[in-house]
């Protein structure tokens, strides 16, 4: 496999010849901020918090989907990029209903962790109140609309490691929303196994367990590691003596 040489931010690295951006910053311990990024599900690109400039490009490239060539050079980090992620997240914050003191993922919210990240201490723009719908219809867990922020995580662990395909995406712009079933009420559903999966990547808290308290709802997205590496690899990682 051919070995590419790239620069980023300045530093001179080597990258294998189908690495994205993002893997080979995170490699080399690079921070790029993400949203819809999940190690273990595929590359989405929808969230855009991991822009980044390319010398000789006009336009900002995604680094989770982006595959470097020989010799380009790469910043993640500048003041126009800062001013665009943070732009980002207000966005995010003023199209949904994100009220942290009442959120059961309060402080383990990785929209509320970018807010902190980027400096966002106000929002300049208007916000939208729009007006959701709550799904409390699955006998375990919950959807509340008002705080996603479609990054198709849930969508893609559940086609991607689950299997059963029970989320998608409908509707156009400010209507864009997550659906079960071809919009049956996620309670209804035939396909979902109950497993939880989608709860467990979600990075705000549209889906969460049923009877959580505020900052109660910590969600480990580490079991995709070892699902993944379990299939890729045909083995099972022991996880007590992985952190030994």
């Amino acid at each position: 496999m051919a070995i590419k040489t790239l620069t980023i931010d300045g530093e001179q690295y080597s990258a294998q010849e189908n690495e994205t951006v993002l893997e080979i910053s995170r490699e080399h311990g690079i921070k790029i901020p993400t949203l819809c990024h999940l190690d273990g599900l595929s590359a989405f690109g929808a969230c855009r918090l991991c822009l980044v400039e390319i010398d000789g490009s006009p336009k900002l490239q995604p680094a989770c989907t982006t595959i470097p060539s020989e010799g380009m050079i790469i910043r993640t980090n500048s003041d126009k990029l800062q001013r665009y992620r943070r732009m980002i997240v207000e966005l995010l914050a003023s199209e949904g209903n994100h009220q942290c003191a009442v959120c059961v993922v309060n402080t383990y919210c990785e929209l509320q962790n970018l807010a902190y990240d980027v400096g966002l201490i106000y929002v300049r723009f208007p916000y939208l109140f729009p007006d959701k719908s709550i799904d409390a219809t699955h006998k375990d867990y919950v959807m509340d609309h008002n705080r996603c922020v479609l990054c198709n995580r849930c969508v893609r662990v559940c086609h991607e490691v689950e299997g059963a395909h029970v989320w998608d995406i409908a509707g156009r712009g400010i209507d864009c929303e997550i659906i079960s079933d071809m919009h049956q009420p996620w309670g209804a559903s035939e396909a979902c196994t109950s497993c939880g999966k989608c709860v467990r990547v979600c990075p705000t808290g549209a889906l969460v367990e049923k009877g959580t308290g505020v900052s109660e709802m910590h969600k480990d997205k580490d079991f995709l590691k070892y699902i993944v590496t379990a299939r890729n690899k045909k083995e099972w990682i022991n996880k007590v003596h992985e952190t030994d």
